[in-house]
């Protein structure tokens, strides 16, 4: 796995990634879902943490508000594009903390300033409408989404093509 961070992070692209897995016979892991890169960043990967919550972002909040050290923040959202999970707030405090991305089913708000933020964001849409803050929800299981389960402790890595995930 190392030699693919590596090579990830010397700039080899998730599609080169998922042809070499593929032809040494690994099962390839990515989501189907087509997200929005909304963040600063359109490359970035990391360790898996995750958030189950539903148009409630306190968990979330809380989370990122920890050292994240180079990890990667999956929030399922159950794919509600009703009230945004994260805005410019939360997206500079997870950049600030250490975080390189976050991946949400789910809304965000503040696009044009996420787009400033040195964070990776990956999300299925926008909606102004805040979240409500009662940390509801669950922290570190596995969320599964896009035909892809995501499991704390793997590592992602998200391009402009998509999702990858090697367990």
């Amino acid at each position: 796995m190392s030699d693919y961070s590596a090579r990830f992070a010397a700039g080899e692209p998730t599609v080169d990634l998922v042809d070499d897995l593929t032809d040494a016979g690994a099962a390839v892991r990515t989501c189907e879902l087509q997200f929005l890169d909304l963040g600063g960043r359109n490359r970035f990967s990391g360790v898996i943490r995750t958030v189950k919550c539903l148009e409630d972002n306190g968990l979330i909040k809380s989370i990122l508000s920890t050292e994240g050290a180079g990890s990667v923040l999956v929030i399922d959202g159950g794919g509600s594009l009703r009230t945004a999970l994260s805005g410019d707030l939360i997206a500079g405090l997870a950049a600030a903390n250490g975080w390189t991305g976050l991946i949400i089913n789910g809304a965000v708000r503040d696009r044009l300033v996420l787009a400033e933020i040195p964070i990776g964001i990956k999300a299925l849409g926008t909606n102004p409408r805040k979240s409500s803050k009662m940390s509801t929800g669950e922290i570190d299981t596995r969320v599964t989404f896009g035909g892809l389960t995501f499991a704390p402790g793997e590592r992602v890595f998200c391009d402009e093509d998509g999702i990858l995930v090697i367990g």
